[in-house]
């Protein structure tokens, strides 16, 4: 399989694979952030009488960060399969149809595992109702 890698450069896979885990780190440590400063709020404000306002910003916020989780399991999931990919010998290859991601794609999005056709096509997919 590592034939099939062959419009990669082993040092650059090898650097694809410090930023991805590097990327994996900054995502998962922004949402512990989220948490503890959520946590922390309510420790110091849990007691006090609240207003009808606080509800609806509160469940505001609280959608907001919903979201914010969700793009953000969905991309350490790609950060996974990505770093998956490396190890298999066939990372820079689309998941779906086995074409070569441009190395310009990489560069900019290390967790890519399909074409920006195919990721624009799950993307609709995931908005269809």
């Amino acid at each position: 399989m590592a034939a099939e890698q062959s419009h990669l450069s082993p040092e650059f896979i090898a650097q694809q694979r410090k930023r991805l885990e590097d990327l994996r780190k900054q995502v998962l440590g922004g949402e512990l952030n989220v948490n503890a400063r959520k946590r922390a709020f309510t420790e110091e404000h849990g007691d006090e009488a609240e207003e009808f306002e606080d509800s609806a910003q509160d469940l505001a916020q609280e959608e907001v960060r919903q979201a914010q989780h969700d793009v953000d399991e969905h991309r350490v999931a790609d950060i996974e399969r990505a770093l998956q990919k490396i190890d298999e010998g066939s990372y820079g290859l689309s998941d779906e149809s086995g074409d070569p991601i441009p190395k310009a794609r990489l560069e900019a999005s290390p967790e890519a595992v399909l074409t920006v056709q195919e990721e624009e096509a799950r993307e609709r997919g995931r908005q269809t109702p």
